[in-house]
């Protein structure tokens, strides 16, 4: 089928469109390279250098007719939504909406947004927690991403587009960048290569559920051609903490290193880990990557 993928020349954008790709299908890019790179975008996409904000983005959209859409484009910094919640906003609630306007006029058919989980749920009881569990974001980047959800789902009802979120885990792996404040493992990666001290915020002992983006680009694959609504987790249903997250990269590379910390940041949850249950029975997914293994690619990649 005809896909656009917004914010394809991103991290986890480039790595879906790549999988795109070599499933056959025909892909555009919508990507304001603000944080994506065109180095990134495969070669048998087609790229469209434009904000998801702004006017130009309806006429991309009507060009392309896309059959469906994959939604990544997003600003996506938890400290950055603390800091300035007006532009976190703009971009991935009104961009959102702008997107799934131009969807609409150019009959897009199915729309696959790619959400937050842990930023999402917030701080919970209830874990590896599941998609019927509140939604108690404690940064703006959760809250907005959460109602851009929510927009999805009244558009499906005021037009024939099917829609499906995807909450995903901590996602690393290659061509994540490590200059900005969402990539940890990547951010650990360069500092340790470069015999520098990595820094924690708050003691260390906060857990992610991290999933590799290989997985992550086979689950928008899976939920782009299935007939299934709603919200749905892509995640590993395994927690690890920073501080163990430090030391197996440190392993990884053969290298003694302690962490500096630093204070706890606003907006960061204590413990977040995800249930896949939902993803491995409607999308017929699994989390193939291990950890030690994913680490050791991502590594391998940024030493190259």
């Amino acid at each position: 089928m005809r896909v656009l993928v917004t914010g394809g020349a991103g991290f986890i954008g480039s790595h879906v469109v790549d999988r795109l790709v070599a499933d056959g299908h025909t892909v555009a890019v919508v990507d304001d390279l603000s944080t994506g790179q065109r180095e990134n975008v495969n070669a048998a996409a087609t790229l469209h250098v434009c904000d998801i904000r702004g006017p130009a983005l309806s006429p991309v959209v009507m060009e392309v007719r896309p059959r469906a859409v994959v939604h990544l484009a997003a600003q996506a910094a938890v400290p950055r939504s603390v800091e300035d919640p007006q532009f976190d906003a703009a971009v991935n609630i009104l961009g959102t909406i702008n997107l799934l306007e131009a969807g609409r006029a150019a009959g897009t058919e199915r729309v696959v947004y790619i959400s937050t989980g842990g930023a999402a749920y917030g701080d919970t009881t209830i874990l590896p927690t599941p998609e019927d569990h509140p939604a108690r974001a404690v940064s703006p980047y959760g809250v907005s991403k959460v109602t851009a959800e929510r927009y999805l789902e009244c558009w499906t009802g005021l037009s024939s587009m099917t829609g499906m979120s995807l909450r995903l885990a901590n996602v690393y792996g290659p061509r994540q960048r490590a200059d900005g404040e969402a990539g940890v493992v990547a951010i650990f990666a360069r500092r340790l290569l470069s015999r520098q001290r990595c820094r924690i915020y708050g003691d260390g002992e906060q857990t992610r559920d991290y999933v590799y983006v290989g997985d992550v680009a086979e689950a928008a694959l899976s939920a782009l051609t299935r007939d299934v609504a709603g919200v749905v987790n892509i995640a590993t249903a395994r927690e690890t903490s920073v501080n163990t997250l430090h030391q197996r990269m440190c392993a990884a590379l053969g290298v003694s290193s302690h962490p500096e910390y630093a204070p706890a940041r606003p907006g960061d949850v204590r413990r977040s880990v995800l249930d896949n249950a939902r993803a491995r029975a409607v999308l017929d997914w699994v989390p193939r990557t291990p950890l030690e293994l994913g680490l050791t690619t991502t590594i391998e990649s940024m030493r190259s």
